[in-house]
């Protein structure tokens, strides 16, 4: 049996071993960019809130903006912390193959109430 008989079909089963791994880690490469942009989706939801709640804006027209800019599924509560308030937004990691992942970003600012 000459060598090029012996190694007939490494390739494949290399390609065969290979393949999962690569396929793993673009899972997790795509996970973590998720994450990430819903994270600052969160971040930048939460400031855009406590900016409007600190010029004075009633809470229908802060949560509307935590929307716009955080998604529809996001949620807001607003704390006032007297001379503060600050804006928590929760939202999930990311839609469609993600939604069903248990993962959510989160975030919050302060902002001091103008008189």
């Amino acid at each position: 049996m000459s060598r090029r008989d012996r190694e007939r079909g490494s390739v494949t089963a290399e390609l065969a071993v290979g393949t999962p791994v690569v396929v793993l880690l673009l899972v997790a490469v795509l996970t973590l960019v998720a994450a990430s942009a819903a994270q600052l989706r969160a971040a930048d939801a939460a400031r855009a809130g406590a900016r409007l709640v600190a010029v004075g804006e009633d809470d229908a027209a802060v949560r509307a903006a935590v929307a716009r800019v955080g998604g529809a599924d996001a949620t807001t509560q607003v704390v006032d912390e007297g001379e503060w308030v600050r804006v928590v937004v929760t939202r999930p990691l990311a839609g469609g193959w993600l939604a069903g992942l248990p993962l959510t970003a989160d975030a919050e600012a302060v902002a001091w109430v103008e008189p």
